[in-house]
């Protein structure tokens, strides 16, 4: 059982960062966790992917090697 912030599972599109690589759907954090088997999705190479089964996109979110020099 799932409690406090968790999301729902009828979210259509979700942002993913690298750091949650290999993406699968359903994600630990969607409060229905369990209304479709787990799946996993390749979205490193476009970029963006949709889920066969709920429809839900993903889509990856890149942060720029460079960062800004504070001086």
């Amino acid at each position: 059982m799932h409690t406090g912030k968790a999301i729902p599972n009828n979210q259509k599109v979700c942002e993913i960062t690298e750091a949650e690589l290999p993406l699968h759907c359903p994600q630990a954090s969607m409060s229905l966790w369990n209304s479709h088997p787990r799946v996993f999705l390749p979205i490193a190479t476009h970029g963006k992917v949709r889920c066969p089964y709920c429809g839900t996109e993903y889509l990856l979110v890149r942060h720029s090697m460079m960062q800004p020099k504070v001086a």
